[in-house]
């Protein structure tokens, strides 16, 4: 497998300068591919790599023409499936080799190389379906949306679980006034990677594993194994987003789709583990392992007010039980869900599950919406051979995300609220809090 230098130059136009101009709106073009068949490459092919590669593939007019994993050892099972498709260790090569050759990329690699792939990809042309969260700083999440809109590519996040018959239902409900507008909504999720601080010392580095490549943009450290690769990079700050990135693209999906809600005006992380707190070591390398947040939204038709809270809970912290409205003393909140608080009522969403009035006897006679089942990955399929419109595009997929990033700033700033400028993409009334908007990527081999 050969292995192509990069001067800082050409990397740094590749793969940097976020840009800071606003949000575009969904992007909804079509664009068929003259084959009639969608030349798809992977980038990232175990784990959850391997289940999008699956769901992806399982469309009839898909063609995987080319895998790539910085651990060859994790792309065996992909290689054993497409013995057909080249094999890169370097994302890089695989888009400069197979330029003329794919129409599509799927990104599911850790967060801290989701914008770097992704945006390289688009200024290729090439469609994009990236993991949750889009990002791993709000400033990459905007220019993934800039580039999306400037390339015209069809895009799609992964948080395939908005495409289920349960999330859909609920926001039927929630838009067709079953519980009257909308007073606030909370959501949680029982996510949690908890830290101990940076390990001392370096172990040999496996030979399978491109280990720079793996650490990408990110500071340079040495490889500990076990510790951050192939899962429990979620944790640690300078790679995953831990529980909050893991999940609010997830159970947010919902509120943002049934409210419309579009960007926060603050945030503020109401509550922290004191241990993570107050030492320094963990603080400064891991993310809490729970946290809760409340936001500050602007109102749209389908709430009570001009602004409406969110509250957001994670690390197995929920809402009080009480604020649910349940009949029965021995009715609990699930792990993970979501609940609006409406006029007339509340509506409970499991994490996954249907959706449930409460109180209870209010589900007697509800007419629920008949929704026919959807692909979240062959509705990307379709949509690049300009059959169908994704509808986790990054215009929608964006604002989801930063506000997910946002509470990673504020968890940091924990009992301070912050003010948010989403024209400017600015924290306007914390400086030290506003400099964790972006970050200068590192350059790598």
């Amino acid at each position: 497998m050969s292995k192509i230098s990069r001067s800082r130059r050409k990397f740094l136009k590749t793969s940097s300068a976020f840009a800071s101009a606003p949000l575009v709106l969904p992007n909804l073009i079509s664009s068929a591919s003259p084959n009639g068949k969608l030349n798809h490459a992977v980038i990232g092919s175990d784990g959850q790599g391997w289940s999008d590669l699956n769901n992806i593939s399982s469309h009839p007019n898909v063609h995987i023409t080319a895998i790539c994993d910085v651990d060859t050892s994790r792309m065996a099972k992909a290689a054993a499936k497409f013995p057909d498709a080249r094999k890169y260790q370097d994302w890089r090569e695989l888009l400069d080799a197979e330029g003329d050759k794919i129409d599509s990329v799927q990104v599911a690699i850790p967060d801290h190389m989701h914008a770097s792939v992704s945006i390289a990809a688009m200024k290729k042309n090439k469609h994009v379906y990236c993991e949750k969260p889009l990002a791993h700083e709000i400033a990459e999440a905007r220019a993934m949306g800039n580039w999306a809109k400037k390339s015209g590519v069809i895009t799609q996040m992964g948080n395939q679980i908005q495409s289920s018959i349960e999330y859909r239902s609920a926001v039927v409900l929630l838009q067709n006034g079953v519980i009257g507008k909308i007073k606030e909504v909370h959501a949680w999720s029982g996510a949690s990677f908890p830290g101990n601080g940076r390990p001392a010392g370096a172990d040999p580095i496996p030979k399978n594993l491109d280990w720079d490549k793996w650490v990408g943009v990110a500071p340079e450290r040495p490889y500990k194994g076990g510790i951050y690769h192939p899962f429990n990079w979620r944790g640690w700050q300078d790679f995953g987003t831990g529980p909050i990135g893991d999940f609010m693209c997830h159970i947010m999906d919902s509120p943002f789709k049934a409210l419309e809600l579009t960007a926060p005006t603050s945030v503020i992380a109401t509550g922290v583990p004191e241990r993570w707190a107050n030492d320094e070591a963990i603080h400064s390398e891991n993310w809490p392992e729970w946290a809760t947040y409340e936001y500050v939204f602007p109102g749209t038709k389908w709430t009570t007010e001009k602004a409406v809270k969110v509250y957001w809970y994670d690390g197995g912290k929920k809402p009080p039980r009480k604020i649910a409205g349940f009949e029965k003393d021995e009715r609990q909140l699930p792990g993970s869900g979501s609940l609006f608080i409406g006029e007339t009522g509340n509506l409970l969403l499991p994490h996954v599950g249907g959706p449930q009035l409460v109180p209870y006897s209010k589900n007697k006679g509800l007419q629920r919406p008949k929704l026919k089942g959807r692909s979240h990955y062959h509705s990307f399929v379709d949509a690049c051979l300009g059959k169908d419109a994704t509808t986790s595009n990054f215009g929608f997929a964006v604002p989801l995300t930063e506000t997910t990033l946002l509470g990673n700033v504020a968890n940091r700033f924990h009992g301070k609220k912050l003010e948010w400028d989403h024209e400017k993409m600015t924290i306007s009334n914390n400086s030290e809090a506003n400099s964790l908007v972006k970050r200068i990527p590192r350059n790598f081999a």
